[in-house]
């Protein structure tokens, strides 16, 4: 099901990779998205957290309920629905004008269901801003990285847990205590690879994990798609500071890149 958590992290994982492949594309200024919660029949509920070309944070964390909006009428209906102006049209409804039209200034707007096992699972936009309605090879464009999204997913979800010898899961059980006891962080980068090449899966936060509140605010940010340059600009610090939190917190995270570290603050319940 959708609303299982790893699912619905995956699809955010995903949106945050290819949203800018969807803004490079289609040409388009404006691209958000997020993953949709079913928790049962008529309950289907849009979080809007992958934002990129946004003038505010307002659509962030946004909640579109079903049938709500122009990404809750995609929800409903299971397929594509673009409107060219936005503030007027009368196909939806407009719960959200204020965030949509006065704090972002969208006009043309399209949203785009991501399914997975004939269930919507995501929802990806793209907007413009002006009079210029969004055109026909754009809203291709976004079909095809729709249908790539539809097939990434289809394909992590089918994928085939590996199953490995219980000397292989004790061993990587005895690796993994090491790598928590060691205070070498050289060492202890050395050991996770290791455990990561013999098949381990990847290294929880340990217990007990805390990060700065800067820490926090930066990997927030980069969360919702922003770059360490819009990050130092939106914290007021400089790249290299932004740089150096970000670093800070993958090493406590115990994780080599941006998006892992967001993905295990989450699961430590640290975002």
């Amino acid at each position: 099901m959708v609303e299982d958590d790893l699912t619905r992290d995956m699809i955010e994982n995903l949106l945050a990779r290819r949203l800018p492949l969807l803004r490079q594309l289609t040409g388009l200024p404006v691209v958000f998205g997020g993953a949709v919660r079913h928790a049962g029949v008529g309950t289907s509920r849009l979080v809007i957290n992958q934002l990129f070309g946004t003038l505010t944070q307002s659509l962030n964390g946004l909640v579109v309920p079903g049938g709500r909006g122009l990404g809750g009428t995609a929800i409903e209906r299971g397929s594509p629905f673009l409107v060219n102006d936005y503030a007027t049209n009368k196909a939806i409804t407009h719960d959200y004008d204020r965030i949509v039209v006065d704090h972002e200034r969208l006009t043309s707007i399209f949203a785009f269901p991501i399914k997975l096992n004939g269930q919507v699972g995501g929802i990806i936009y793209g907007a413009v801003r002006g009079d210029a309605p969004i055109g026909q090879v754009a809203l291709r464009h976004a079909g095809v990285v729709a249908k790539k999204l539809e097939n990434e997913l289809d394909s992590l979800i089918r994928r085939p847990a590996p199953t490995q010898p219980p000397a292989v899961k004790a061993a990587l059980s005895d690796l993994t205590a090491i790598i928590r006891t060691t205070d070498d962080p050289g060492l202890r980068d050395k050991l996770a690879r290791i455990h990561r090449q013999l098949g381990g899966e990847p290294l929880a936060p340990a217990p007990g994990t805390v990060l700065t509140p800067r820490e926090v605010d930066a990997l927030r940010l980069v969360a919702v798609g922003a770059s360490n340059a819009e990050v130092a600009q939106r914290l007021g610090l400089s790249p290299e500071t932004v740089k150096a939190y970000l670093r800070s917190a993958m090493r406590k995270l115990e994780v080599h890149n941006r998006t892992a570290a967001v993905h295990a603050a989450r699961t430590a319940g640290i975002l």
